[in-house]
């Protein structure tokens, strides 16, 4: 039996926070699996939740003036937005939006961008997108000036508070419960690519794993929920 747990935010923030991570997952114009089964879920939720796209300004004038709940948000928003393994530029750039209406600029997001562009040096990475403005996060041996900035993202986003259960189960459906499969890419009965699994590429996967835990812990452990549908 699930419990009523209270959340520290509004209904009216949590509205705009999902609304404001709807609009990340849509920044680059693809919609996946995940994506379609998480809109069809909001819309069935009774919530009143609006699925649609928010500005900036919207985003923070809903959330407020507290700066800890806007940077929760935005290690939310870099969340969803590497959740399927690539950080595009359409997404950053939301991102970025969102960070200097709500008054902030950590300098996490510049390293996010950083470590993105280290990842596709790495020789052994799949990019997509012209020019690479898409990139796949994903490294093998890092490049040297590459760690600092890595786990200073790692620790940032390892900081994301769960105290509320419809952004814990927003969490749980929009990040993947397994990483990818690996696959091979062949042209003419020859293998020329082998594409490893994301979870051995993505520099920021232990974060996301991490992540949908605590998420799956909170409406266990604190709302009594049954979490076998996301699992």
């Amino acid at each position: 039996m699930s419990k009523t747990v209270r959340s520290p935010y509004s209904s009216a923030q949590m509205a705009v926070w999902l609304r404001g991570l709807l609009t990340i997952a849509w920044a680059d114009g693809q919609f996946d699996e995940n994506e379609q089964r998480l809109i069809a879920t909001l819309m069935e939720s009774g919530q009143g939740l609006e699925c649609e796209s928010i500005a900036a300004a919207e985003l923070a004038a809903g959330l407020g003036q507290d700066p800890e709940v806007g940077e929760n948000f935005l290690r939310t928003a870099v969340m969803v937005a590497i959740a399927d393994g690539t950080y595009s530029a359409s997404e950053a750039i939301v991102i970025r939006q969102f960070s200097n209406a709500l008054g902030l600029a950590p300098a996490l997001l510049d390293s996010l961008n950083l470590v993105v562009v280290s990842a596709v040096a790495q020789p052994a990475l799949v990019i997509a997108g012209e020019r690479s403005a898409e990139a796949t996060l994903a490294t093998s041996q890092p490049a040297d000036g590459y760690l600092a900035p890595l786990r200073s993202v790692q620790d940032w986003l390892d900081r994301v508070d769960i105290h509320d259960s419809r952004l814990a189960r927003f969490l749980c459906r929009m990040i993947p419960t397994q990483c990818p499969f690996e696959r091979n890419v062949s042209l003419f009965g020859r293998t020329i690519a082998h594409i490893p699994p994301l979870c051995k590429l993505n520099p920021l996967y232990e974060q996301l794993v991490g992540l949908r835990f605590r998420a799956l812990s909170y409406l266990a452990d604190e709302c009594h929920e049954d979490v076998s549908p996301y699992c």
